[in-house]
């Protein structure tokens, strides 16, 4: 698995450490860096620890089953990978190695609209493996519907799609590597899903705005014209209010991932995890509900699930794994997380998801009077 200094790899943050010491300045930045002050970014981690668990004793924890189901699939555990763009700036083999680790893992991957690989090489990797496609809602739909024909001829289960872009965030340290510029060139990236479309935009000073972010002039009535374009089940990424969640409801989307881009698009807004049981308990019923951002250890899961999400997403941890050891890194991250996880459940009185409900944690979030 590799080594940290003198110790061994064993928790997902020795990850991040050596992938800090692995990677070049620029990539280490890209995968690391939050908006603005960085205030959400501690935040998303931070905000774990204000809940405690209260666990439970003399329960039968000898077997215990960590499986579940998300839109009807059955994964081996509820930890899943979140689309996190660019991978071959973490290992040469990208998605590639991420698609395969996850395959073997019996989870699920989302696969990034930015990826380094195109989304029919990642299909063909590993066909069993259960694949859903991140996409925007581009200037030009014609991108997003062909995009979203493409991840259906190549199987993939679900269209993610990320809907807290309508405007790249101000990301400082990024701003920094480039020299001042506020918006990246696409220029010499590996951005395979694009690849063809960048032909038609390569040169102009459009690219970024046709091909990186979503539509700013985006709205709800995008989402019902989704609906028409595909029979996939939809997935809304980047929801972080009740009212937003409500309105994902009303217009029929079968989950949502409750994140804030992993804390690169607005600062000063709350982590995921303190908003997560007001959504539950607003749209829990009607649809899936889903979270990303900050977790790292099994007790992070822990506290989500009896929180009322029914999977977590995890993104930088993945990368890191990635950068120490290609595929084999990304299964050692997944299978700590998953290991810790297991364990976090014996000790709180769990054998199966189910046995995992809200009285299991105490405190609250900071937001809850707003």
């Amino acid at each position: 698995m590799g080594d940290l200094g003198r110790g061994q790899l064993v928790c997902l943050d020795d990850f991040e450490a050596r992938a800090r010491e692995l990677l070049s300045q620029r990539a280490w930045i890209y995968f690391s860096s939050g908006a603005g002050d960085e205030d959400t970014l501690r935040e998303n981690r931070n905000a774990f620890n204000r809940y405690w668990l209260k666990p439970r004793v003399l329960r039968d924890v000898s077997v215990r089953d960590t499986s579940t189901t998300v839109l009807g699939e059955k994964i081996d555990m509820p930890i899943c990978i979140s689309p996190t763009a660019v991978q071959c700036l973490a290992h040469p083999e990208g998605e590639i190695a991420t698609c395969n680790a996850v395959a073997d893992m019996k989870t699920v991957m989302m696969a990034s609209a930015l990826s380094s690989k195109s989304l029919e090489d990642i299909a063909a990797t590993r066909p069993t493996c259960v694949k859903w496609q991140n996409i925007y809602i581009w200037y030009d739909r014609k991108i997003t519907k062909d995009v979203i024909e493409r991840a259906e001829r190549a199987g993939f289960k679900a269209i993610v799609v990320t809907v807290d872009l309508p405007e790249l965030g101000s990301r400082r340290n990024q701003i920094r590597m480039r020299g001042g510029r506020a918006q990246p060139s696409l220029s010499g990236l590996q951005l395979r899903n694009l690849q063809k479309y960048m032909l038609e935009y390569s040169g102009s000073e459009e690219e970024t705005k046709h091909l990186v972010m979503s539509d700013n002039r985006s709205t709800w009535r995008d989402i019902a014209w989704l609906k028409t374009v595909t029979k996939l089940p939809i997935v809304l990424k980047g929801i972080l209010t009740v009212e937003d969640a409500i309105l994902a409801a009303e217009h029929g989307v079968s989950a949502i991932l409750v994140s804030n881009h992993g804390a690169r698009q607005l600062d000063s807004v709350p982590a995921t995890i303190d908003v997560l049981s007001a959504i539950v308990a607003a749209v829990g019923d009607k649809m899936e509900v889903y979270i990303d951002g900050g977790v790292r250890t099994g007790t992070d899961v822990l506290k989500a699930l009896a929180l009322g999400a029914r999977a977590v997403f995890i993104g930088r941890p993945v990368v890191y794994g990635l950068v120490c050891n290609g595929e084999e890194g990304v299964k050692s991250v997944l299978k700590i997380l998953s290991e810790e996880f297991s364990r976090a459940m014996a000790l709180t009185g769990c054998s199966r998801l189910s046995d995992i409900s809200r009285d299991l944690v105490s405190g609250k979030s900071r937001w809850s009077k707003l």
